[in-house]
């Protein structure tokens, strides 16, 4: 499992729009990367709908949301479109950002142990360094929390700010 101050993973895996996308596309900019078990279930429609709800806020912060499952690009897309979210979904259908990341793990459910995707989020800074690694969050108030703790990364330097 990653921890606070390491290098995030490097990942590729293509979006809902079947672009290619590296997590090198966001260095210089904040990224939270968050992991679901399933598109249009009750709490990933939640959590996917509270980050949209916040898309302008974080944009503020100069933070991108990538969504992450295992479900396809038509399956984001769909899912996108049915209930008119403003998030990049990522579609690890291999399961190799799961990995990668932590976050395919054994859960047991009635005495019943299979593999699934832990609800997990990780802030991952400017730099590539994760901030924050929340393995097993509930997805009720989670994008809120989520932007608060971004809200208080480092701000742009007065140097940074009189470059742009």
């Amino acid at each position: 499992m990653l921890e606070k101050d390491q290098e995030a993973p490097f990942f590729r895996a293509i979006d809902q729009n079947n672009k290619l996308v590296y997590l090198s596309d966001y260095y210089g900019k904040n990224v939270v990367l968050y992991f679901y078990p399933k598109d249009d279930t009750p709490g990933c429609t939640i959590e996917a709908n509270d980050f949209t709800s916040l898309a302008q806020d974080f944009a503020d912060l100069d933070t991108a949301v990538i969504g992450v499952s295992k479900d396809t690009c038509e399956c984001h897309r769909a899912f996108i479109d049915k209930y008119n979210l403003n998030v990049q979904l990522l579609a690890d259908t291999s399961g190799e950002l799961c990995n990668k990341y932590g976050v395919w793990q054994e859960v047991e459910k009635e005495g019943e142990k299979k593999m699934k995707i832990v609800r997990s989020t990780f802030i991952i800074n400017k730099d590539g360094v994760v901030e924050e690694a929340m393995y097993g969050v509930n997805p009720e108030g989670h994008a809120q929390e989520v932007l608060e703790k971004v809200s208080k990364l480092s701000p742009k330097t007065e140097t940074e700010e009189t470059a742009d």
